[in-house]
């Protein structure tokens, strides 16, 4: 079974700070890691490799130093590792990092003879879009199924999944290949062995410019953003607000007269 993980290094902070001429993360002078929904995404290919044997490519889009990220998936039991860089992809949106993406997927597919499944995290914790996996499917032209908890079956070139509802959860059953998003309720991811860690640090890493996945500068990167950010700003502190002390009663009193006092001007 050949999967295909998408993964992206984020920054290790909730204090993002933004560049306000450009509109994008400043990460510089702040540490990076693999965005955390991806964690649970590289454990469950992992898990399906040990369970159907077959190989786990690993890749993202990202500077050189995402080469850090793919290295530590490659200690949790991933096979080998792409890392698609070039300054042309620099501010591209969800739109134009999908179809990066989906290039560099085809690419692979040929050189591994195919794939079964792709597997991402539900949502990058820096843009919680939740838009780059489902894009990636529809630029391949592949199902999807997304929020998946549980992957329940996998036989006769199908998949059985549980996706995650506010309710509960669907038992969805998709064809493969297909691609899929995985919440954090799927597994628990594995910390790496020593013997991962040693892999990791001497395996080889690919690295793909535009030109080697077959895509001209125009159609990625901020030139091929489908989307602009206008302005980015942090919403003020609220101010004034007043505490009300008292039994129930005495609150909802309290609470009506502020609000009659408030409508009445």
């Amino acid at each position: 079974m050949n999967i295909i993980v998408c993964i992206k290094q984020v920054p290790e902070t909730t204090e993002v700070r933004i560049n306000p001429e450009t509109n994008t993360l400043i990460r510089d002078g702040v540490k990076s890691i693999i965005n955390p929904f991806d964690m649970y995404a590289i454990e469950e290919a992992v898990r399906l490799k040990e369970r159907f044997t077959g190989k786990v490519m690993v890749i993202t889009m990202g500077p050189p130093q995402a080469e850090a990220a793919l290295r530590e998936a490659i200690s949790m039991g991933c096979d080998e590792a792409v890392l698609i860089s070039d300054r042309a992809f620099a501010g591209g949106d969800t739109w134009a990092t999908a179809n990066t993406l989906s290039h560099a997927i085809k690419k692979i597919a040929k050189e591994m003879g195919g794939f079964d499944l792709i597997v991402c995290g539900k949502q990058a914790s820096d843009g919680d879009t939740a838009q780059v996996g489902p894009g990636i499917s529809s630029f391949l032209g592949l199902p999807q199924v997304t929020y998946v908890k549980k992957i329940e079956e996998i036989k006769d070139n199908k998949a059985r999944v549980e996706r995650m509802t506010e309710e509960g959860f669907d038992v969805l059953e998709t064809p493969l290949p297909a691609l899929i998003t995985v919440v954090k309720e799927i597994n628990e991811p594995r910390i790496p062995s020593l013997k991962g860690m040693m892999r990791a640090k001497s395996a080889k890493i690919t690295a793909w410019t535009a030109k080697d996945i077959g895509v001209e500068a125009k159609d990625v990167g901020l030139s091929g953003s489908r989307t602009t950010v206008v302005n980015i700003f942090t919403p003020p502190h609220r101010t004034g607000g007043q505490k009300l002390i008292g039994d129930t009663a005495e609150i909802v009193e309290k609470l009506v007269g502020l609000l009659k006092a408030d409508i009445t001007g």
